[in-house]
């Protein structure tokens, strides 16, 4: 999966908001109608369907027909581009760390 600066912009904004994170967590267990999804929160239904618009614009979640229902199934494929990034400034982050502990003990 090709990631550009726009893609991980709608990806770390879709997963910056609290109730998008606990949707995103839901329907990775279990697919769930938006209906069923609105049901677990103490909000409106419109404001759980801009939640999933913003999963859905990240890709981070599809909706498929289950009927008259709209089922929100997760992308497991752009989870992975975001903890790929995070791991990217970890390894970096991590040997910066080494490098210092090793400096600080050569100068003991």
């Amino acid at each position: 999966m090709v990631e550009s600066n726009a893609q991980l912009d709608s990806l770390f904004t879709a997963l910056s908001d609290s109730t998008r994170r606990s949707i995103l967590a839901r329907v990775a267990k279990v697919e769930m109608s938006i209906g069923e999804i609105a049901e677990c929160y103490e909000l409106t239904f419109a404001a759980i369907s801009k939640h999933i618009k913003v999963l859905e614009r990240a890709n981070l979640i599809t909706k498929r027909r289950r009927g008259k229902e709209q089922v929100v199934i997760i992308v497991p494929d752009t989870v992975d581009v975001a903890r790929e990034h995070i791991e990217r400034y970890a390894a970096m982050w991590g040997s910066r760390f080494d490098k210092l502990e090793q400096i600080l003990k050569e100068e003991k």
